[in-house]
């Protein structure tokens, strides 16, 4: 049976995913957050050019937490994300 992931999407992005805070993405098993990534940019392709830039990787202020761990710590865009975890981004705000 297939479980969801949940995608928590911080408040500065909302405005790209209809405001919506959480999304939820249909899993039959593993997949890596590029393959979560683009599931998303096809229905928020705005929010997928604030994550990623033209080649695909991550924005440099972005960052993308997997059950907690930063995903440049682990495999990237490759890491897996398993049915049922909770996959965070987070955007800096730069300023000063």
């Amino acid at each position: 049976m297939p479980e969801d992931a949940t995608v928590l999407v911080p408040s500065l992005l909302r405005q790209y995913t209809d405001g919506r805070s959480e999304l939820f993405l249909e899993m039959d098993g593993p997949c890596a957050v590029s393959d979560m990534l683009d599931t998303i940019a096809g229905a928020y392709p705005i929010f997928n050019r604030r994550v990623r830039d033209e080649t695909g990787s991550l924005r440099r202020y972005v960052n993308v937490y997997v059950g907690g761990d930063d995903v440049r710590r682990q495999q990237g865009l490759a890491t897996p994300v398993q049915p049922g975890q909770e996959v965070l981004i987070i955007q800096s705000v730069a300023g000063g």
